[in-house]
């Protein structure tokens, strides 16, 4: 059976080994905020945080991720919303749907962690996520606020 260690809790469970890890997290350890969009890994709502690596997890098989050391999902970014990226969200008011937001705050956290201070450029490139109500300019503007705030969480 499959161990993994999901938001600092090591899991066990009975899954096909082919089984995408988004459904793994959502069906069997019933971590819902993480979202299925597409189910080829190009719109990024399924985005979670495999040892530090922001990952979409819609096409990944549980078993590519058993020697994963961490996998952190929405719920494990921060339980109570206080991480610097959250807040951001909040204070922008940046969601209007909010489908792909837990992905895009994931994508968000990540970015800032590799470069504190990206620039409009360097946003652009990195966070590739899709956002059907294109809210775009306010997660941009989002990062740079979690980026004056201190991005650490």
């Amino acid at each position: 059976m499959p161990r993994l260690n999901v938001n600092g809790q090591v899991r066990e469970v009975d899954v096909d080994p082919d089984t995408p890890l988004l459904w793994v997290l959502r069906e069997q350890l019933a971590l819902t905020g993480t979202k299925f969009g597409c189910g080829i890994a190009m719109c990024g709502a399924c985005t979670v945080h495999i040892d530090g690596v922001p990952t979409r997890s819609c096409g990944l098989p549980i078993s590519a991720v058993e020697e994963a050391q961490k996998i952190v999902t929405i719920e494990g970014l921060s339980p109570d919303g206080s991480h610097p990226v959250q807040k951001a969200w909040l204070a922008l008011d940046v969601p209007q749907c909010g489908y792909c937001q837990s992905g895009m705050i994931m994508a968000a956290a990540s970015l800032l962690e590799q470069n504190p201070k990206p620039t409009d450029e360097i946003i652009n490139q990195e966070i590739t996520n899709i956002c059907r109500c294109g809210t775009y300019n306010k997660v941009r503007a989002a990062i740079h606020m979690a980026a004056e705030r201190g991005n650490a969480g």
